[in-house]
Formats: structure tokens, C-alpha cells, sequence
């Protein structure tokens, strides 16, 4: 008797386990339909630029703490503005990170669009006052199912564009 009731729950188990694996039916995405990615790191400018210290505040310091210049290490937030065929997709404002708000600035965005070909406009504020410092407008045809990456490299000129 104890056989069979084994028996019997292991079948159910067996059958739970095998209807979940093929059902409900996974769609990444739907028929028609692309990813648009953002995702990139940037340190923006310092808050307040350096000052150079007068010969009396070097005098009362401590030999070894006589640095010259003094400069703060907060941040300024990250502004970063994506617009696909003129319409704003994302408009993020991302906050420095670290304790001392001293760290890079980090936004990961995922929008799904219709597939075509689309004109993409980026642009990033990474300075007091909140000007756009860095922008780029580029054309992609995207294919169904496919992923373009929006990234931002400074030493590669700003904004890449990857599909």
C-alpha cells in the first residue's frame, strides 16, 4: 500500500514538473518588436571646482598635509536624455554613488520598440548647471528580435551605438 501511494505522488511530481517545463509558452518578445538598451557609467565633473590655498592656511597645516590645492569630491548627478524619432523615451537624472556621492553615475534602461528604421538622439549633462555636454544622432534599422545597446565611452567621443 505504501508502494503505491509513493508510486502515485511521484507521478503527480513527474507530471507538475513536465507541464511547467513546456507551459505556459516563454515569449522574449513579441512578433515585430526590437530592444532598446541603455546602459553606461560616467563620473560627471566636480561640484565646485579646485582652489589653490593661501600661504596662511598651508602655515597652520602639518608639513606632510600641505597639498597646495583643495578640491571637493562630490559629483554633479548625470542627466541623460534618449529620444527615438523625436519622442523622449527616457529622461533619467542618475545620482553619484559612494558615501561622499564621489562615484560614477549608473543608469540600466530596457524599452522595447517597434522593429524599423529609427533615428536615435543622445544626450548626457555631466556639468554644473546642468548643460548637455555630450550628444549624438544616429540611424539603425532594427530587426525583429534584435537589441541595440546604447553606451557611453568619453575616450571614444560620448554615445556608442551597438546592435
Amino acid at each position: 500500500m505504501r508502494i503505491a501511494a509513493q508510486a502515485v505522488l511521484y507521478a503527480a511530481f513527474v507530471a507538475v514538473i513536465g507541464y511547467f517545463s513546456t507551459s505556459p509558452a516563454y515569449v522574449h518578445l513579441a512578433p515585430g518588436e526590437a530592444v532598446v538598451k541603455l546602459s553606461l557609467s560616467h563620473a560627471g565633473e566636480r561640484k565646485e571646482p579646485c582652489r589653490t590655498r593661501s600661504e596662511a592656511e598651508l602655515a597652520k597645516l602639518a608639513p606632510n598635509m600641505r597639498s597646495p590645492t583643495v578640491c571637493t569630491r562630490e559629483r554633479v548627478p548625470v542627466r541623460i536624455v534618449v529620444a527615438i524619432d523625436g519622442t523622449t523615451i527616457f529622461d533619467v537624472v542618475a545620482q553619484p554613488t559612494g558615501l561622499a556621492k564621489d562615484g560614477a553615475s549608473t543608469v540600466y534602461r530596457r524599452l522595447t520598440v517597434a522593429a524599423g528604421r529609427h533615428r536615435i538622439r543622445a544626450e548626457l549633462a555631466d556639468a554644473p548647471g546642468g548643460r548637455m555636454t555630450y550628444s549624438a544622432t544616429t540611424e539603425v534599422d532594427l530587426a525583429p528580435g534584435r537589441l541595440l545597446v546604447i553606451d557611453f565611452a568619453p575616450e571614444a567621443g560620448g554615445f556608442v551605438f551597438r546592435s
